[in-house]
């Protein structure tokens, strides 16, 4: 069967000048908005980020997959972009940060995908001076295709009629949400609360579509063409593996990406809650993926069945990988940011601590006995394990947050997180014997 090498499809990139700005929220919006229209929209996000995706995901009613020229790679990005565009009737693209911050950038994706840029302000303190920033977010880098602007925070629909008529007629004004509390999505430590933990998301999804259609421009973006990339076929390496993998709301940072690796990888994923009591899955590995178990640390103490289960399992030489908080979760013991202690499953030599200030942040890059391997870290907590690491992570960026991998026969254990489609071959052979 022939695969076209072109898709159109109207596109976005959502971004603003500075973290904070409203991005989620306005994309969040603007997905259930046009979703209640009738179309069908794809949402992804720029970057290594778990959080906000969650909300996205249930704004669109699809999964939302992560895009970034150095941890993904261009052509996964274009794979992806372009599947997208066969079947959807818009595709939204949520920015990281800054338009122009980090590297790569949301401006960097932009230009290379040929994406067209809407910025998100927040109008909440400014009048015209509304239009000249959104003047100097389009000039500010020759290539970039600028589209328009969208206002976050409006004191009334007075404050948005001088917003929009601050912006020059060559910029389109796309849209605004009102200052109102009720419309904030909640955060914490890591960034926003994940969705499944809030139990009125949908209610507050739609909220913000209404808020939003009050002031929505109806045209849609101009279409993109989204070309096809090479790819190579999945080696079916995991057929008939059976692979336990941890989810529930200690466990809930799982890129869909490397969930549908797997798969066609051949793999049987069974899914179990730790929290909920669930015993091990028979398996023949297991995935312990981030999350938040400092928050669950009476109940995850109290699991000793699995405990015992999961010491089993690596004293039988099968593979385990856990990430960040599946590391915090092997460790002996985790304590939170109280300084409240329990035990953990004792995997791995050591002891935790989660505290108040971040202590690493930023893409990286493994070498790996399997291959090299790209991911991302960001964490609060501080680790002391007492056994050698196998390699040690390296930022791309040259930042701070280089992290050590450690292994106990077939386990492989890091505050990493992996995208596996960055080597496949390395990511499949995580769960082999």
């Amino acid at each position: 069967m022939s695969v076209s090498l072109t898709h159109d499809c109207p596109a976005l990139l959502i971004s603003a000048p500075a973290s904070g700005q409203g991005k989620t929220s306005v994309t969040a919006a603007l997905a259930r908005w046009h979703t209640q229209q009738g179309r069908r929209v794809r949402v992804f996000k720029t970057g290594p980020d778990f959080l906000d995706p969650m909300v996205l995901a249930r704004a669109a009613g699809s999964p939302v997959y992560q895009l970034d020229l150095w941890m993904c790679g261009e052509s996964d990005v274009r794979l992806r972009l372009h599947k997208a565009a066969a079947s959807a009737d818009l595709i939204l693209v949520e920015g990281v940060m800054g338009l122009f911050d980090g590297d790569p950038s949301s401006a960097d994706l932009a230009q290379q995908l040929g994406l067209p840029v809407m910025a998100v302000i927040d109008g909440s303190a400014m009048a015209q001076t509304f239009g000249a920033l959104a003047c100097g977010l389009a000039a500010y880098r020759e290539g970039l295709s600028f589209y328009g602007v969208a206002a976050n925070r409006i004191g009334s629909a007075y404050h948005a009629q001088l917003l929009k008529e601050s912006v020059p007629s060559s910029m389109h004004w796309l849209g605004a949400l009102p200052r109102d509390a009720s419309l904030a999505l909640p955060e914490r430590h890591l960034g926003l609360v994940a969705a499944a933990e809030l139990a009125d998301i949908d209610q507050r999804l739609d909220v913000l579509a209404d808020a939003w259609a009050l002031h929505a421009s109806t045209v849609l973006p101009p279409p993109v063409a989204f070309e096809a990339s090479a790819t190579s076929p999945v080696p079916a390496l995991l057929q008939g593996q059976r692979i336990a993998v941890a989810r529930d709301a200690a466990f809930c940072f799982l890129y869909q990406a490397n969930l549908d690796l797997l798969a066609q990888a051949g793999a049987s994923l069974h899914f179990f809650s730790p929290l909920a009591g669930d015993a091990l899955p028979e398996c023949d590995a297991i995935w312990l993926p981030g999350g938040y178990p400092e928050l669950h640390l009476e109940t995850l103490s109290k699991q000793q069945n699995l405990h015992t289960a999961l010491r089993a399992h690596r004293d039988a030489g099968k593979p385990i990988l856990a990430e960040c908080g599946g590391l915090l979760f092997a460790l002996e013991s985790l304590a939170d940011r109280d300084g409240h202690e329990a035990p953990m499953a004792g995997l791995l030599p050591g002891r935790a601590a989660v505290q108040p200030r971040l202590a690493a942040l930023g893409l990286q890059g493994v070498d790996l006995p399997e291959g090299t391997l790209r991911g991302h870290t960001f964490h609060y907590a501080h680790a002391s394990i007492e056994t050698q690491p196998l390699a040690h992570a390296v930022n791309p960026n040259k930042g701070p947050g280089q992290e050590a991998v450690y292994r106990d026969r077939r386990l492989t254990a890091s505050f990493v997180h992996f995208y596996f489609p960055s080597n496949p071959l390395a990511a499949l052979h995580l769960f082999l014997p």
